[in-house]
């Protein structure tokens, strides 16, 4: 009797055995290891010498989810433990750095600390070392470094890694000449992790650059914290990164010479990026230029033509960029002051560089980028921090814009007021007086100068131009439509394709709304513009949309043709247009048959509904 229970007990423990080895295998070596494969291929294809997206250039947008990773509880001990231990030659010369089996469960565990693969962070080296990423172009450009004026470098961060954190304040070290960087200012922006606090303290006082943490005991946002380091700065000029960065060589000397040429100009590096995952330093597209859509969010464009000619004169010289992304730049620190530092009354964080670019240019200054100097920067696709405030981020976020809008967009501001109306209720309680005061006092240019000399690229709907849907006479209750967004595309950003027709929707929706150009392009938000790439080609060129890049097959002329109908006795004109492409004279028509497409360029003529459209203008 006892052998045969000795002997149960003996089955059962090596079947739990074996089962649990099983389990380790599957989870911890096989399963990972497929990962690591997926990782390493995407690593690959990404070892380039541009980053470039489908849209030729797009904005790395992020969203705010306000909590730590996937419902995972964090102990205080896993909050508070800094795992920072370098691995010999891990990510060198911005290599990626690829988890092994054992470490892919910490790495997702802990991604929601900070919305970054902190394992892979945590084991690069914080003093490591960069390529020169800039041109030969740029690497021959010398500068008198005894004339630069020297700045101070302010970095905000709330519970920031802290690998990443040093890592950022030791590369501006490592890069940058010793005199020119009077001071390295943190502010923290009440973090409650204990690594932040003394440890943190002891390490800036160790270096060979004066460096401080000015600490806050509540939350005040990026807006406020970047003021309270401005306040505190000594320096001739402010520059201002973000606490999860890495310099490269090179990349100071040209802010400071572009400031030193021109005080109002506002100056900011290329930023290159930083992989979230592996952390492998990739060059961002050169040939860029901030703006923003229709809803005020921020995007990278394809660089004017016009100014695309100016710097094929010169490639290392700074050029105008009508918005910044608004993490990284450099300010004199008078010229900060004088041209209205911050709106105070902005909260958190977001539309503070729309409104500093609008403001520095519409007052008589320069936003520019200087493609001689290079940043890293780590775009998160969601960041781990709420919006302490009642509503949280919608709430702030708007406000912000509103107060945008109100001071500086003029009329303009009626039709993002007309097309958001969550921004259009956030203005109901914004006081905007002291921000219009400076305005006058600053003899400020309207934004209607801003979009002429700035931006005259512009999708934005102009007053006498032509805006609304553009509604199919044949296929009714069918509209124009730029494509749908691709299934998982960050954001639902659009995509380039082929141009459509959807049932027209009776709400305001962007992609169903089009401008008409003065030059001639058929334009509608996120730059998208309506192109026909095969029209010498094909019989039937089909349509696409596009990103907007001034090319001539981009140019289409809108013929209005006046007819009357009649309903009983009673007579009435409709409005009709035609949609003319100008190098081959066609017009947009609904494809019946002999095409995959569903709009093509074909002959005009006027026996037929399908070339002719009804436009339903939107006032604003």
């Amino acid at each position: 009797m006892v052998l045969r229970k000795l002997f149960s007990l003996r089955t059962l423990f090596f079947f739990v055995f074996v089962t649990g080895i099983l389990v380790y295998i599957i989870n911890v070596i096989l399963v990972p290891s497929l990962f690591t494969n997926t990782q390493k291929k995407r690593a690959r294809n990404n070892e380039q010498e541009e980053y470039i997206d489908k849209h030729g250039v797009k904005v790395i947008v992020g969203h705010y989810k306000g909590e730590l990773g996937s419902n995972v509880r964090f102990s205080q001990q896993e909050l508070n433990k800094n795992r920072y231990l370098p691995v010999e030659g891990a990510g060198d010369n911005g290599s990626p750095v690829y988890m092994k089996s054992h470490q892919q469960i910490l790495s997702k565990r802990l991604w929601g600390l900070n919305q970054f693969n902190l394992v892979a962070s945590d084991s690069i080296s914080v003093d490591r070392k960069l390529k020169d990423v800039r041109s030969e172009d740029c690497i021959s450009v010398s500068y008198d470094e005894d004339k630069l004026p020297a700045t101070s470098v302010i970095i905000v961060f709330h519970n920031e890694a802290w690998s990443t954190l040093i890592r950022t304040v030791h590369s501006v070290i490592n890069n940058s000449p010793k005199h020119l960087i009077k001071e390295i200012i943190l502010v923290d922006d009440a973090s409650d992790r204990s690594y932040l606090g003394d440890d943190l303290k002891d390490h800036l006082d160790s270096l060979s650059i004066p460096s401080v943490v000015i600490r806050s005991k509540e939350r005040n946002g990026l807006i406020k914290s970047r003021l309270f380091g401005a306040k505190a700065a000594k320096a001739e000029v402010l520059t201002f990164l973000d606490a999860h960065c890495e310099c490269t060589p090179g990349w100071l000397q040209p802010l400071l010479q572009t400031i030193r040429n021109s005080p109002t100009t506002v100056v900011c590096p290329i930023i290159d990026i930083l992989d979230d995952t592996t952390f492998q330093y990739t060059k961002s597209f050169s040939l860029h230029w901030g703006a923003f859509n229709w809803s005020l969010h921020f995007r990278w464009f394809t660089l004017a033509n016009r100014l695309l000619s100016q710097r094929r004169k010169n490639i290392t010289s700074p050029y105008a960029t009508p918005v910044m992304a608004g993490g990284l730049f450099s300010i004199s620190t008078k010229y900060f002051w004088e041209i209205g530092s911050y709106d105070e009354d902005m909260d958190i964080w977001g539309g503070e560089n729309l409104e500093m670019s609008f403001r520095v240019w519409q007052c008589g200054g320069r936003v520019e980028i200087s493609p001689c100097s290079r940043v890293g920067h780590v775009f998160r696709k969601a960041s781990p921090y709420s919006f302490p405030r009642e509503g949280g981020v919608n709430t702030v976020l708007y406000g912000n814009l509103a107060r945008v809008a109100l001071v500086w967009m003029d009329q303009y501001s009626k039709f993002y007021f007309k097309i958001d109306q969550k921004a259009a209720e956030a203005a109901k309680t914004q006081n905007v007086t002291s921000r219009r005061i400076l305005k006058d006092k600053l003899k400020c240019k309207s934004f209607d100068w801003y979009l002429d000399n700035v931006w005259p690229e512009s999708f934005i709907p102009r007053p006498g131009q032509v805006f609304g849907k553009l509604k199919s006479k044949a296929v009714v209750d069918n509209c124009l439509n730029t494509p749908r967004p691709t299934p998982g595309s960050r954001g639902g950003t659009v995509q380039p394709g082929p141009a459509a027709l959807y049932p027209c929707h009776p709400d305001f929706i962007p992609s169903q709304h089009f401008t008409h150009h003065k030059n001639g392009y058929l334009m509608s938000d996120e730059s998208m513009c309506l192109d026909s790439p095969n029209w010498e080609h094909d019989i039937l060129p089909g349509l696409r949309f596009s990103s907007c890049q001034e090319l001539d097959r981009q140019l289409w002329n809108l013929e209005s043709v006046n007819t009357t109908s009649f309903l009983g006795a009673i007579n009435f004109k409709t409005n009709q247009y035609r949609i003319i492409h100008r190098l081959s004279g066609k017009c947009v028509t609904v494809a019946t048959g002999g095409t995959s497409d569903s709009l093509v360029l074909n002959k005009c003529t006027d026996n037929t509904d399908y070339s002719y459209w009804y436009l339903d203008q939107f006032s604003w």
